[in-house]
């Protein structure tokens, strides 16, 4: 095979963006948008420090994404993911506290979404893992019938612009989004 040709069938689409990636249609899929999770204000964290109970423990994130963490006092964990944060305390524990501390942390639960606009009962729900836009709607009771079902919007909690983003029945909804029902023109 020339070397024309192998460009041709397998450089040039890698080259051109046209093979699939982790979004379609402008839409990330579910584990890129977990992976990038960032913590924020409501999420509840479970911290362990290995070998030291009197360290480990559940932290809900106030308002301006703090948590009171035993010997280390205030900690922002607002706007990091759970990686980011086992490397924070594993920086404020070592050099004072402890040898070679050994941190885990995870989210044992996730802030509300919001569903706004032309649902039966619109409102604050709890998050669960895989939620789509149109589970979501289904969660608040459906559609009305002034409901403009054929444009859905989104604001990603993420985003600090507050873009409102064209959004389908398969989009992933993360925790703190605020999902919008338009009303439609008759």
């Amino acid at each position: 095979m020339s070397k024309r040709l192998v460009f041709a069938f397998f450089l040039a689409p890698i080259l051109l963006g046209l093979l699939p990636t982790n979004s379609l249609f402008g839409q990330q899929t579910k584990m890129g948008l977990l992976n990038a999770y960032e913590v924020g204000s409501g999420d509840v964290v479970r911290i362990t420090v290995f070998g030291h109970a009197d360290l480990s423990g559940t932290f809900t994130v106030d308002g301006s994404g703090f948590v009171a963490f035993p010997l280390i006092g205030n900690l922002r964990v607002g706007g990091l993911n759970t990686k980011q944060i086992t490397g924070k305390i594993v920086a404020s524990l070592q050099p004072d506290y402890l040898k070679n501390p050994h941190v885990s942390a995870e989210i044992m639960n996730y802030r509300p979404f919001y569903i706004v606009g032309e649902v039966n009962k619109p409102g604050s729900y709890p998050y669960v893992s895989s939620m789509t836009v149109i589970n979501a709607i289904a969660l608040a009771g459906g559609y009305t019938n002034r409901a403009r079902e054929s444009r859905l919007l989104i604001i990603r909690a993420k985003d600090h612009e507050r873009l409102k983003m064209p959004a389908t029945p398969n989009t992933f909804v993360m925790p703190g989004d605020v999902i919008e029902i338009p009303e439609r023109i008759f």
